[in-house]
């Protein structure tokens, strides 16, 4: 092995305490491979130059002076910042190596060859600077990387460039913008054995959730071929999330979400067609495949865990898998800058009141709105074109975006994931953005006025027109205690981790219809008699949504238990109820082939639904891929904190059949802890709680439906609408028996609903009859929070709700 050099140093012999010495990406990895390796990290071998060859690169060719001299042209606004960075860059690149530093290069270069068993290695030549990686700065790639380097020729060619990008104009933007002296910013050139992910696949990984801050999941992003196409943004990945505490337990397969992006290129070796790489297209089935088996996913997850743990802290990392040997690699690793520094006694939340129609769909990248007119530029060397304060829209962006972005008040691309600059920037700067939207340079027009519209969860929606929206600062740092559990409605898994800070007792009410109607789309019963559908239309639809699955039924119950995971996730180790589905057929048969199924009814809201469909012939099978669903995700995924909820059940003797249907397709009560609740909505379950009593675990009063029932007012009549009164005397009779019969059963009562929070009264009466717990919307839990603690404590006032 060669001597120790002042000019390079291996990866071995680095720890995460020589930023000064070569940069933070190149610490870093040194701290993994000394560290992390016999953990199960691996690392492709390499070496770094240090931050004194690079000053000595400078002062050899006499070009400190030069700089400083150049950067005060541009700082006197005698030249632009575009002028400064080429003339700067040309001085770097006309400059020859000392000779010392060149045969410590070459040495090195050799020896890593040498270690491979080849000559003329293919190597990554990846900058990092001296002030790169902080806790509040990560200059996501404002230094350039070169991949698939060859021979010493290029090598040095590309180190020397590698000096150069420091002096790239949106470099410079950078270190100004966060206060950096030019001069005392130093490079570091790491030199890295190429992993073969060329011909297998790439991506990034964080610790956390990249939009919530939620730090029980990982998130992992994956294209095919090398990596650069998921950082720069340049192709839709694959997503995957990852439930982190249920990763030591083998048994388990915690992937909580998996969604296919369309990674229409990949970027390979370019061969003997000079240059380094190039991007070709991906073939139809790279398309149609995820680029990571559900053992990668978890086997990257475990990383993650592994390198967060060492590091104390969240953290942003880069993988690699080898196409020959199968092998997963980390390549770089630096700390996560934006949610570890989040405000986590406050939640901004924004409600849409009123928005036009939607105009394009992509993934959404914090949970603000935006409204302004529209800006599309293609080349951010048209920067003077860009208008102040418009929503920036373009294919993709770079660091040289940079400039623009910061004044932008949103921003739009057609490519890129949770994971692409324009994704790392946007929550840098603490702007909303749509990202992956596939064409919205080509749906939208210059001066258009348009909502950016992130409030919805994972799916973000640009809308015609300036909307309505208002926003709501919650604070967490002064909740009162309460002995009521205070519990949360929730039916949109996407949005589910926005609100992990919220310190509720579980969630009350999820509603598996949200799932079925908005991520799965296709009835039940379509799926398993596909092969006999009469509807052709809806058929070929239904073709295209479940391709990646030969058993068309394993689509609906491997959707619906994912998504149902994130909500649990969420309130792990607090339960988590879910009730099955309560469509009514008028609703069941507007999903993709749901008319061959669905019976006319004059009246669905008292008809065919809830519990009589679970064991009628005509919904059974449905039903049992709903049960599946469910023993997924206590058994397989291991969120046994889920607790089964019945709709609708009329009698005793319905309670009987369901149970029987229910244990026949895998959910006995009383198996693995399995708890089963029914809904409190007809008054039927009140005149015989007992009864529901000794069937069920416990209530859930849906206040909707037994005012309804209880009042015989359609809930949904406009002209009745004055008559439909929740705290009616008969209404609040009927909330208050159940809860005194169901406790003398010794079974749990809850409410889901909006009037505790609305009416404080309300509240007061709950708590005075015993309830056990509320469950409400999460923006309004606070309200509710302390109105129950004014209702358990006389004398405390209930704080006000502030809106903007």
């Amino acid at each position: 092995m060669p001597k120790r050099s002042p000019n390079v140093l291996w990866f071995e012999d680095l720890s995460r305490g020589d930023v000064a010495l070569v940069g933070g990406k190149n610490s870093s990895l040194g701290e993994m491979v000394r560290q992390l390796g016999r953990k199960g990290i691996k690392v492709p071998g390499g070496f770094a130059t240090t931050a004194d060859a690079y000053r000595a690169y400078l002062a050899a060719n006499a070009l400190p002076n030069r700089i400083a001299e150049t950067i005060q042209r541009w700082q006197d606004h005698r030249i632009t910042l575009h002028e400064a960075g080429s003339q700067i860059r040309a001085m770097i690149l006309d400059g020859s190596w000392p000779q010392d530093i060149e045969a410590d290069i070459l040495l090195a270069y050799r020896e890593l060859s040498r270690r491979a068993g080849t000559t003329d290695l293919p190597v990554a030549v990846r900058s990092s600077a001296t002030a790169e990686d902080l806790p509040d700065a990560s200059f996501a790639g404002q230094q350039e990387t070169y991949l698939n380097v060859r021979g010493e020729k290029a090598l040095l060619a590309a180190c020397r460039r590698c000096y150069a990008s420091l002096f790239t104009d949106r470099a410079i933007t950078y270190r100004t913008l966060k206060g950096f002296e030019h001069a005392k910013v130093a490079l570091s050139i790491g030199v890295q054995r190429m992993v073969r992910s060329d011909t297998g696949g790439a991506g990034v990984m964080f610790s956390i959730d990249t939009e919530s801050g939620f730090d029980k999941v990982a998130l992992i992003t994956a294209a095919w071929g090398l990596g650069e196409n998921v950082v720069q943004g340049a192709v839709n990945p694959d997503e995957y999330e990852v439930y982190k505490p249920f990763l030591t337990k083998k048994s388990l397969t915690p992937i909580v979400k998996k969604s296919l992006g369309a990674k229409e290129i990949k970027m390979v070796y370019a061969g003997a067609e000079g240059g380094m790489t190039k991007n070709v297209p991906t073939s139809r089935a790279e398309r149609a495949a995820f680029v990571l088996s559900d053992a990668e996913i978890l086997s990257l997850a475990r990383m993650a865990v592994t390198i967060e743990q060492h590091y104390g802290l969240p953290m942003d990392m880069e993988w690699a898998r080898d196409g020959d040997t199968g092998e997963l690699f980390i390549v770089q690793a630096r700390p996560e800058t934006v949610q570890s520094r989040a405000n986590t006694g406050l939640i901004r939340s924004y409600t849409v009141k009123k928005a036009g129609k939607p105009l394009i769909k992509g993934l959404s990248v914090g949970s603000a709105v935006a409204t302004g007119k529209v800006s599309i530029l293609e080349s951010a060397k048209d920067i003077d074109q860009f208008i102040e304060g418009s929503i920036l829209v373009t294919s993709t962006t770079d660091p040289d975006w940079v400039p623009i972005m910061k004044r932008a008040s949103a921003i739009v691309t057609d490519h890129g994931g949770r994971t692409s600059h324009a994704a790392i920037v946007s929550r840098e700067l603490g702007l909303p953005a749509i990202v992956g939207t596939g064409h919205a340079t080509h749906v939208l027009h210059d001066e258009q006025e348009v909502t950016v519209n992130c409030s919805g969860g994972d799916e973000g929606v640009i809308h015609e027109g300036l909307a309505d929206f208002t926003t709501e600062d919650l604070r967490l740092d002064d909740l009162p205690k309460t002995k009521t559990k205070v519990m949360l409605n929730m039916a949109n898994p996407s949005a589910a981790f926005r609100w992990w800070r919220l310190p509720s007792d579980g969630v009350g009410l999820a509603r598996m219809e949200f799932v079925i109607n908005n991520a799965l789309k296709v009835h039940p019963m379509a799926l398993v008699h596909f092969d006999t559908l009469k509807d052709q239309a809806a058929k070929a639809k239904i073709a295209e949504l479940t391709k990646a699955f030969p058993d068309k039924t394993e689509y609906f119950i491997d959707g619906l238990a994912r998504g149902l995971s994130q909500i649990a996730a969420v309130a792990y180790p607090h339960p988590v109820i879910v009730r099955m589905s309560d469509f009514k057929t008028n609703e069941y048969a507007d999903l993709l082939g749901g008319r061959e199924f669905e019976p006319h009814e004059e009246n669905p809201m008292i008809g065919f639904r809830g519990a009589s469909r679970y064991y009628s012939p005509r919904y059974e099978a449905g039903f049992a891929l709903e049960c599946r669903a469910i023993q997924r995700l206590r058994r397989d995924m291991g969120f046994d904190n889920v607790v089964v909820m019945i709709p609708f059940c009329r009698s005793p003797a319905e309670a009987d059949r369901v149970l029987a249907t229910m244990a026949k397709h895998g959910l006995k009560r009383g198996k693995d802890g399995l708890q089963v609740y029914v809904m409190g909505e007809i008054p039927a379950n009140v005149i015989l709680a007992k009864d529901f009593a000794t069937r069920f675990d416990g209530f859930s009063i849906g206040s909707n439906d037994l005012t309804q029932l209880t009042l015989g007012v359609d809930r949904d009549a406009e002209d009745l609408a004055a008559l439909f009164d929740e705290s009616d005397p008969a209404v609040l009779w009927m909330i208050e028996t159940l809860i005194a019969r169901a406790h003398q059963a010794r079974a749990k009562v809850g409410l889901c609903g909006q009037a505790p929070s609305n009416d404080p009264a309300f509240a007061r009466l709950l708590v005075k009859a015993g309830i056990d717990s509320i469950s409400v919307t999460p923006d309004s839990f606070i309200a509710v929070k302390h109105n129950i603690a004014a209702a358990e404590s006389p004398g405390r006032t209930a704080k006000p709700r502030k809106r903007s």
